[in-house]
Protein backbone atom coordinates (compact mmCIF):
# COMPACT_ATOMS: atom_id res chain seq x y z
CA UNK A 1 0.00 0.00 0.00
CA UNK A 2 1.85 3.06 -1.22
CA UNK A 3 -0.93 5.59 -0.58
CA UNK A 4 -1.86 6.44 3.01
CA UNK A 5 -5.67 6.64 2.98
CA UNK A 6 -7.98 7.65 5.82
CA UNK A 7 -9.88 4.95 7.68
CA UNK A 8 -13.20 6.73 7.19
CA UNK A 9 -14.46 9.54 4.97
CA UNK A 10 -13.79 12.39 7.37
CA UNK A 11 -12.31 15.40 5.65
CA UNK A 12 -13.28 17.09 2.44
CA UNK A 13 -10.15 18.09 0.60
CA UNK A 14 -7.31 15.84 -0.44
CA UNK A 15 -9.34 12.62 -0.36
CA UNK A 16 -12.96 13.55 -1.05
CA UNK A 17 -14.43 16.01 -3.51
CA UNK A 18 -17.03 18.44 -2.09
CA UNK A 19 -20.59 17.56 -3.12
CA UNK A 20 -23.83 19.42 -2.58
CA UNK A 21 -24.91 16.87 0.04
CA UNK A 22 -21.78 17.25 2.15
CA UNK A 23 -21.66 21.04 1.78
CA UNK A 24 -25.33 21.38 2.76
CA UNK A 25 -24.79 19.15 5.77
CA UNK A 26 -21.93 21.34 6.95
CA UNK A 27 -23.97 24.50 6.23
CA UNK A 28 -26.93 23.10 8.18
CA UNK A 29 -24.75 22.58 11.24
CA UNK A 30 -23.13 26.00 10.87
CA UNK A 31 -26.51 27.72 10.47
CA UNK A 32 -27.68 25.99 13.63
CA UNK A 33 -24.71 27.42 15.52
CA UNK A 34 -25.41 30.91 14.12
CA UNK A 35 -29.07 30.60 15.18
CA UNK A 36 -28.09 29.51 18.69
CA UNK A 37 -25.71 32.45 19.08
CA UNK A 38 -28.22 34.77 17.42
CA UNK A 39 -30.83 33.79 19.97
CA UNK A 40 -28.66 35.61 22.54
CA UNK A 41 -29.12 38.78 20.47
CA UNK A 42 -32.87 38.20 20.56
CA UNK A 43 -32.71 37.91 24.34
CA UNK A 44 -30.67 41.14 24.44
CA UNK A 45 -33.31 42.86 22.28
CA UNK A 46 -36.20 41.68 24.46
CA UNK A 47 -34.36 42.52 27.66
CA UNK A 48 -33.62 46.05 26.45
CA UNK A 49 -37.27 46.40 25.51
CA UNK A 50 -38.33 45.48 29.02
CA UNK A 51 -35.74 47.69 30.76
CA UNK A 52 -36.94 50.94 29.28
CA UNK A 53 -36.84 53.47 26.44
CA UNK A 54 -33.14 54.39 26.82
CA UNK A 55 -31.95 50.79 26.72
CA UNK A 56 -34.23 50.05 23.78
CA UNK A 57 -33.01 53.14 21.88
CA UNK A 58 -29.42 52.00 22.39
CA UNK A 59 -30.23 48.50 21.12
CA UNK A 60 -32.18 49.88 18.18
CA UNK A 61 -29.27 52.16 17.24
CA UNK A 62 -26.91 49.19 17.33
CA UNK A 63 -29.16 46.97 15.24
CA UNK A 64 -29.84 49.70 12.67
CA UNK A 65 -26.12 50.33 12.08
CA UNK A 66 -24.46 48.78 9.02
CA UNK A 67 -22.89 46.06 11.14
CA UNK A 68 -26.20 45.41 12.92
CA UNK A 69 -27.98 45.13 9.59
CA UNK A 70 -25.35 42.69 8.35
CA UNK A 71 -25.78 40.58 11.48
CA UNK A 72 -29.59 40.63 11.11
CA UNK A 73 -29.29 39.68 7.44
CA UNK A 74 -26.96 36.77 8.24
CA UNK A 75 -29.31 35.64 11.00
CA UNK A 76 -32.35 35.75 8.70
CA UNK A 77 -30.45 33.92 5.93
CA UNK A 78 -29.45 31.18 8.38
CA UNK A 79 -33.00 31.00 9.71
CA UNK A 80 -34.47 30.49 6.24
CA UNK A 81 -31.80 27.96 5.25
CA UNK A 82 -32.17 25.98 8.45
CA UNK A 83 -35.97 25.97 8.09
CA UNK A 84 -36.06 24.77 4.47
CA UNK A 85 -33.27 22.24 4.95
CA UNK A 86 -35.03 21.02 8.09
CA UNK A 87 -38.16 20.38 6.00
CA UNK A 88 -35.99 18.42 3.57
CA UNK A 89 -34.72 16.33 6.47
CA UNK A 90 -38.29 15.67 7.63
CA UNK A 91 -39.02 14.12 4.24
CA UNK A 92 -35.91 12.02 4.59
CA UNK A 93 -37.02 10.93 8.06
CA UNK A 94 -40.24 9.74 6.42
CA UNK A 95 -38.15 7.66 4.00
CA UNK A 96 -38.81 9.86 0.95
CA UNK A 97 -36.45 11.61 -1.44
CA UNK A 98 -33.38 9.39 -1.22
CA UNK A 99 -32.96 8.86 -4.97
CA UNK A 100 -29.78 10.66 -6.05
CA UNK A 101 -31.62 12.88 -8.53
CA UNK A 102 -34.18 13.86 -5.90
CA UNK A 103 -31.45 14.57 -3.36
CA UNK A 104 -29.78 17.00 -5.75
CA UNK A 105 -33.05 18.64 -6.87
CA UNK A 106 -34.21 19.11 -3.28
CA UNK A 107 -30.80 20.54 -2.36
CA UNK A 108 -30.98 23.13 -5.13
CA UNK A 109 -34.61 23.85 -4.19
CA UNK A 110 -33.55 24.54 -0.59
CA UNK A 111 -30.89 26.98 -1.80
CA UNK A 112 -33.32 28.76 -4.14
CA UNK A 113 -36.06 28.96 -1.50
CA UNK A 114 -33.55 30.30 1.02
CA UNK A 115 -32.54 33.15 -1.27
CA UNK A 116 -36.12 33.94 -2.30
CA UNK A 117 -37.54 33.82 1.23
CA UNK A 118 -34.73 35.95 2.67
CA UNK A 119 -35.14 38.50 -0.11
CA UNK A 120 -38.91 38.57 0.43
CA UNK A 121 -38.50 38.96 4.19
CA UNK A 122 -36.15 41.92 3.78
CA UNK A 123 -38.27 43.46 1.03
CA UNK A 124 -41.39 43.33 3.21
CA UNK A 125 -39.45 44.67 6.19
CA UNK A 126 -38.16 47.61 4.12
CA UNK A 127 -41.60 48.32 2.66
CA UNK A 128 -43.18 48.38 6.13
CA UNK A 129 -40.42 50.61 7.52
CA UNK A 130 -39.21 47.90 9.90
CA UNK A 131 -35.58 47.89 8.76
CA UNK A 132 -33.72 51.16 9.22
Amino acid sequence: MSEKRPLSPFMIGPYYRPQITSMMSIAHRASGVVLAVGSLALVWFLLSLSIGPEAFASTQACLSSRFGQLVLFAFSLCLMYHFFNGLRHLFWDAGKGFEIGTVYRSGYAVLALTVLATAALWWFARMSGGVA
